[in-house]
């Protein structure tokens, strides 16, 4: 491995824990619609490629994926969301103490993530403060979406450090893919959405069970 210059995080299941978050404003939208919820284990398995297809992976699961509901249910799912973008949320417990070290150890810290980017934004702002991490970048209309290596590979140029010399970590196998697609190091995460199985299975490089475990690897 070469030297680690950098480390890019995913932002749910891997800095933030908002898996009660994200089935509240979605059990809330399928309701509206008079559809039961799903529960919190449907959720860990159907976050991770963005809103849209949360939506129709929790339509699907109701046998109501049409166009129309589809439509109906992301308009409820971000008027509630966008009304509180913090609620039930909460840094993982080590995160802090890892990416201070990592500062201070000199590697650039970076988030990607497949959230809006505005929603990124105000959630790193709200909880590390404006201008904390080196680079974050969410969700544009019109950019592609984790496992395309666009993202992360803009965030290493803007860096100006080369992919082989980046961590990759998340929780999820679209962050393996993403890791593996830009050429950079992968790193699952275990205290997030998934599970290890499913972390080994998509080639991740590195297991780590908690945080400070990412010291020792870079």
């Amino acid at each position: 491995m070469s030297q680690i210059k950098a480390c890019i995080f995913d932002l749910d299941g891997t800095l933030t824990d908002t898996i009660r978050a994200i089935a509240h404003f979605g059990n809330t939208a399928l309701a509206a619609y008079g559809m039961d919820g799903v529960s919190i284990e449907d959720y860990k398995i159907y976050v991770g490629d963005g809103r849209d297809k949360l939506i129709h992976r929790l339509l699907k699961a109701r046998n109501a994926d049409t166009p129309e509901m589809f439509r109906n249910v992301c308009a409820v799912y971000n008027e509630n969301y966008e009304k509180d973008w913090l609620y039930d949320t909460n840094v993982y417990d080590g995160i802090r103490e890892l990416l201070e070290r990592l500062k201070e150890n000199g590697v650039k810290i970076a988030v990607c993530s497949n959230k809006p980017d505005n929603v990124v934004r105000f959630v790193l702002d709200s909880f590390f403060g404006k201008d904390y991490f080196d680079a974050v970048s969410g969700i544009i209309d019109g950019m592609p979406t984790k496992p395309d290596p666009y993202t992360a590979l803009k965030i290493a140029e803007s860096l100006n450090v080369k992919p082989e010399e980046c961590l990759f970590l998340g929780d999820t196998n679209v962050d393996i893919f993403t890791a593996k697609n830009a050429g950079m190091t992968s790193v699952g995460v275990l205290w997030g959405f998934r599970t290890q199985t499913e972390l080994v299975q998509a080639g991740a490089d590195y297991i780590a069970p908690v945080p400070n475990v990412i010291l020792q690897l870079v």
